[in-house]
């Protein structure tokens, strides 16, 4: 499986390729696993390259239609295949199914979009400069005030504030910082142009803790005030994001 996000990670495509196996029914399950655990507000799956000829995956892709589903705050969940196969005939007549299904990725990606809500968030582009940290932090105290998330504010704050020195730190490219609220989470995301992943290394010597230099505090500080963070690869780079709860 191949996955990639949007700038803000609240769209994932995961491209299926191959033959149909129970083993890589499991692996589909376990990538939505992931996939829900950060912002994702919609999920596509690509199953141009995948095949199953007699539609015997059908009883996996329920499942994760209801896995998408039942959370507190549902995922949207798109198919793109091509039309003429069994598994998207028995999709289509299956009892109490409505996974959309599309032909294309570019129409799913247009009905995808259009189902998001954008009332509830605010995204910006800066350029890999320090002062760009200090716009990085504004942005997120400002959204948890106009959305009253004070008691996140401070945490959120912070955490953004590293994850974008670390984007001008080490990626040293343009980047895209999204605040996203749905119900009670609130996710950051900076999407950078570098395609290589931070590392969440401690490193000793001699007994002794070394300093954490990316950002001042790095990654160390993101995952013990995060509720959850992680990176996903978005197209030209990456997307490292984080989720606090209230």
């Amino acid at each position: 499986m191949g996955v990639v996000a949007d700038a803000s990670s609240s769209v994932v495509e995961i491209k299926v390729h191959g033959h149909w196996s129970q083993q890589l029914g499991e692996q589909i399950i376990a990538g939505l696993e992931l996939c829900l655990a950060g912002p994702s507000e919609a999920i596509i799956m690509d199953l141009r390259d995948f095949s199953d000829l007699h539609g015997l995956s059908l009883r996996y892709w329920l499942a994760a239609q209801r896995k998408v589903q039942g959370g507190a705050l549902p995922v949207i969940l798109a198919l793109c295949m091509p039309p003429a196969t069994m598994l998207g005939y028995r999709l289509r007549h299956h009892d109490g199914n409505s996974l959309p299904l599309f032909a294309t990725m570019g129409e799913a990606r247009a009905a995808v979009v259009g189902r998001l809500r954008r009332s509830h968030r605010w995204q910006t582009r800066l350029a890999p400069v320090p002062v760009s940290v200090r716009a990085a932090r504004g942005l997120v105290e400002r959204a948890c005030d106009a959305w009253q998330l004070h008691d996140l504010r401070q945490g959120a704050a912070l955490v953004m504030s590293e994850l974008a020195a670390n984007a001008v730190e080490h990626a040293g490219t343009d980047f895209v910082l999204t605040v996203l609220r749905r119900g009670r989470d609130l996710h950051l995301a900076v999407r950078d142009g570098d395609t290589r992943y931070p590392r969440l290394v401690e490193s000793t010597r001699a007994g002794q803790r070394l300093p954490i230099t990316e950002g001042g505090r790095g990654l160390m500080l993101v995952h013990a005030v995060a509720a959850r963070w992680g990176a996903i690869p978005a197209h030209g780079g990456k997307v490292v994001w984080a989720t606090f709860s209230a």
